[in-house]
Formats: C-alpha cells, structure tokens, sequence
C-alpha cells in the first residue's frame, strides 16, 4: 500500500514536472518569438521580411496549418498565405472579412465560405481595420491540451506585425510626401518666374500686383508687356480648376499670349487664336477667362476684349465703370464666332483695377461673399493712394472678412493708374 502511494505520488510530480516544463518551453518560445520580430522592425527589415518571420512563428513554431493575412494598399489584399489549395477566393474572402470587428471562433454553420479556417483576428485602429488574420488547423494539442491558448499570444504578434507595417506605409508616404512638397516648391518658384519682375512707376503709368495661390502653385495670372515706345498692353487671366494642371495650363498660356503679342496687335485676332491653343491643350476639360488690354500712351485710349473674366473697374471723377465688352471664356467654344472690341478714353488720373474671382467671391464664416461693391467702394476711397498701398488695403480688407475661414482660391490683382 505504501509503495502504491509513492508511485501515484511520483507520478503526479512527474506530471506537474511535465506540464511545466511543456509551460515554460512555451513562454521562452513566445518569448524568443517576440524578441525576433521585434529585432526585425528594430533592422527596419521590409514588409516581406516581416511577414516570412510571421509565417515562420505561426507554421514551424506554434503549428498552424492554415493562415491568411490581408492588409489594405488602396484596396484590400491577401498579403500572406500558406496551408490553402488554389480554390482559395482571396477576392471573397476579402469583401467577407470586413464584416468582423473582434476575434471570432468561426463555425462552418454560421460561416460556410470560411470553411477552412478556424479563427479570424481583426486589428483595429480605434474604429478603422488595418488587417484581417485567418487562422486554421491549430494543433494546439501539440503543446497541451487547451482552448485558444495560442489566439491572444497570436493576437498580440498580428498586431505587432500591423503596426510595423503601417509605420513603414506611413514613413514611405511620409518620403512621398516631402519629395511632392519639394517639386510643388520648385513649381512655385519657377511659375513666380512668369510673372513681370518689375512693373512701371514713372511718368506715364504706374503699376502694382498681387499674387497669392490657393496652394503652392495656381491657375491666376497676370502680366504687362511693352509692345513699342508708345504702346503697352496688360492683361489678367483665371484657369478653371487649382493646383499643378491649372498651372501648368496656364504656363503653357503666358508663352503663347506673349509670342501672339509681339506678332499681331490684332486683339480679335489674337483672342481666336488664344481660343484654338486653349482648346488643343485643355481638350474640353478646363477653360481660361481673360480680360486682355492695349494703351497707347499718345492717343490715350485703350482697347480691350474681356473674354468670360470678372470685369475690371476703371475710376474717373469717383465714377466706377466696369469693362465687360468681350466674349465667352478661351476654350468654352470650339470658336468665338462673335468678339466685341470695347474702346476707352484714358483721362490722366484715372485707375484701373483687375481681379480674379477669389477676390469679390471669398467667403467670410457667415457664407457671405466679399461683392464687387466693396471693392468698388475701396477704389473709390483710395483714389489718391499708391497703386501698391490700394492692393495692400484691398488684401487687409479681404483678411478681415474672412475671419477664421481660410481662402478656397487663387487671388490676383492687378492695379494700374494712368498718368
């Protein structure tokens, strides 16, 4: 009886032993598992790296049979499998997977198209899927007999693995991003190129401008050009549309109306043509408003087409006319059949001031537009100041009505005086 007792309790220590010794294998397995994958991102090792690690721990280590691991790019995508025929619907699969939001035990009844899986362990970012794993043949009994003691260990290394692959997303677009910022940087510096780099204070004229894009670069433009001793032409111009094609569009605008410039003096003539370039390069999907002007500092006069652009105000002895004479917008028509040509009379001291939309649409935090009246106004008040010093006054005027609300567009002035 006394040698049956010792047997019975040697063998419950030799079990106890056991179990432990099976328990502390596996803790130094999930430990030097862990310690594997974490010296992995520590060596910043690539997407592919990581996730060999990963089926290396689930396959040969923890014995999993079945695995699929998605992840999105621009779409959702099976980023590793092993264990699963070519029957396997991946595309399927990954419209299904999105139904879940936390580790379900599958069950062939109540999930029939993940019959060959076990197990799916969604990662979340608070309420945003990062990645779906799918787990099947878990030979958990290879270890001891337990349920799921493999899922939150898993679970743990499936968010591990997420978060590392999400940084490495986040630190290429992080590189993409500062490359875009640095080109759009270029962009800028070469479109402020286009613009004149110096306009005329003398005698006869004196001239100021203002340009702020929307982005980095925009679809506004503005230029003088002296054409002879006695004639100088100005104009003002608004890309349909912001950003890299406006401006690139409009690039492609600057050096054709200049090249027309200094070939015909033919308004009409030049606005037809600008009309066919427009239409070639944009192919219907954007279009160019224009007001574009001749002054002849002899005669006095000035010609003008104001093609779709907002209309430009001209003072005289406090009366404000705005010049709309012209036709529709470079590239709405496939022809401008009908152009009208507005002529004016230039007393000395009168003004003139071209803008864009951004200026008299801008928005204030009520959703009420800045107006052509009070930009009217503005003229009116400050007929006697700088060309320079009224846009400066039109732009504090403007950062005060908006209020908190930012600019949703490109704005241009351009202010003339005639002396």
């Amino acid at each position: 009886m006394t040698e049956l007792i010792k047997n019975k309790n040697e063998k419950v220590i030799l079990d106890t032993l056991r179990i432990a010794n099976s328990a502390l294998k596996l803790k130094n397995l999930k430990l030097n598992s862990l310690l594997e994958i974490t010296n992995a991102i520590n060596n910043n090792f690539s997407k592919d790296q990581l996730l060999k690690i990963f089926e290396f721990v689930l396959r040969s280590q923890l014995n999993i049979g079945k695995m699929a691991f998605y992840t999105c790019e621009a779409d959702w995508q099976c980023s590793m499998r092993y264990g699963l025929d070519s029957h396997f619907d991946e595309e399927e699969t990954a419209k299904q997977i999105l139904f879940f939001k936390e580790v379900v035990e599958l069950n062939e009844e109540r999930h029939p198209c993940f019959d060959k899986f076990e197990v799916i362990i969604p990662v979340f970012h608070k309420s945003n899927p990062l990645a779906y794993l799918l787990l099947g043949d878990i030979r958990e009994d290879l270890i001891e007999n337990t349920q799921t003691r493999h899922i939150p260990f898993v679970q743990t290394l499936a968010n591990i693995i997420t978060v590392a692959i999400e940084n490495k997303k986040l630190a290429k677009e992080n590189v993409r991003q500062a490359a875009v910022k640095k080109e759009l940087e270029l962009a800028s510096e070469m479109q402020a190129m286009l613009f004149p780099n110096a306009l005329p204070k003398d005698d006869k004229i004196e001239l100021a401008a203002y340009y702020q894009p929307h982005q980095e670069i925009g679809g506004d433009y503005y230029d003088f050009v002296k054409l002879n001793d006695n004639e100088v032409a100005l104009c003002m111009a608004d890309v349909s549309g912001k950003g890299v094609s406006a401006a690139l569009l409009m690039a492609n605008f600057q050096a054709n109306i200049r090249a027309l410039f200094y070939h015909s003096t033919s308004l009409p003539e030049i606005i037809q043509e600008l009309n066919k370039r427009v239409n070639a390069n944009a192919k219907g999907e954007k279009f160019i408003t224009l007001f574009v002007a001749k002054y002849n500092f002899v005669t006095r006069v000035m010609t003008y087409i104001n093609a779709g652009q907002n209309p430009p105000l001209f003072l005289y002895d406090n009366t404000v006319s705005q010049l709309s004479v012209g036709c529709p917008g470079l590239g709405m028509l496939e022809e401008i059949r009908s152009i009208k040509e507005g002529i004016i009379n230039v007393p000395s001291g009168s003004s003139l001031i071209c803008y864009t939309d951004g200026v008299t649409e801008l928005e204030n935090e009520e959703g009420k537009e800045f107006g052509l009246s009070k930009l009217e106004l503005i003229l009116v008040e400050n007929q006697n100041s700088t060309m320079n010093d009224l846009n400066n006054y039109v732009i504090s005027k403007l950062k005060k009505h908006k209020g908190r609300k930012g600019y949703v567009d490109d704005i241009a002035l351009l202010s003339c005086r005639f002396l």
